[in-house]
């Protein structure tokens, strides 16, 4: 005779045993380790903050203030030949052309160093400079690669000959005539100025691939 099941107990199957539920479970759990594993980094260095949180590329390392003497270095890995984008913070009080390091003054002196491990090889490589993330930065915003000095010494690539500059619509700087071998690193110089310094903008870097 069958035992009476304990009340209030339905007698239908569970939806879900327990294999098929811990089958349910494993990619959650997968997906959460994945994102444990890969976390977002800040690094914090001078008076600013540079973040890889927008995807598509990691920072392995930053240092200086953003003097000539002592430039902001940003150490990058990109995982692809498309776009992405260095989102920049103020970490200290806003004040123009006050003393780099202690303030964030609107003057950077930046060097960024990019391993290619995108697998292709890269014939250009062009910076945006962004406001508003997604917008044209206009010329009247301030924020330029040093738009002022129309005979720039500050501006080298150790793997492009040339570059040019756009201020409209767009603040744009191209470095052309070179090339980046997959695992190889490029260095790149200039200088950013922002007459009008907001505590956040962005740096769009997209490297180019040959067409033909």
């Amino acid at each position: 005779m069958r035992s009476p099941e304990p009340s209030g107990f339905p007698s239908k199957r569970l939806l879900f045993t327990p294999g098929l539920a811990w089958r349910a479970v494993l990619p959650l759990l997968f997906l959460t380790a994945q994102a444990q594993a890969d976390p977002v980094k800040v690094w914090t260095t001078g008076a600013y903050s540079f973040s890889d949180e927008l995807g598509g590329f990691r920072i392995t390392g930053a240092s200086g203030i953003g003097t000539k003497e002592d430039p902001l270095i940003i150490k990058e890995e990109l995982n692809t030949a498309t776009p992405v984008t260095l989102t920049i913070r103020a970490t200290k009080p806003i004040e123009p052309f006050g003393k780099a390091g202690e303030v964030a003054n609107g003057v950077m002196y930046m060097r960024i160093d990019v391993l290619n491990n995108s697998a292709l090889p890269w014939v250009e490589f062009q910076f945006e400079l962004q406001e508003i993330l997604d917008q044209p930065s206009v010329f009247g915003d301030g924020l330029s690669f040093d738009q002022r000095n129309k005979t720039p010494d500050n501006i080298w690539s150790s793997n492009f000959a040339d570059f040019e500059r756009k201020f409209e619509p767009y603040d744009q700087l191209l470095f052309r005539n070179g090339k980046v071998d997959p695992l190889k690193t490029a260095t790149f110089d200039f200088l950013i100025t922002d007459y009008t310094p907001r505590w956040t903008f962005y740096i769009v870097q997209d490297p180019r691939i040959p067409t033909g």
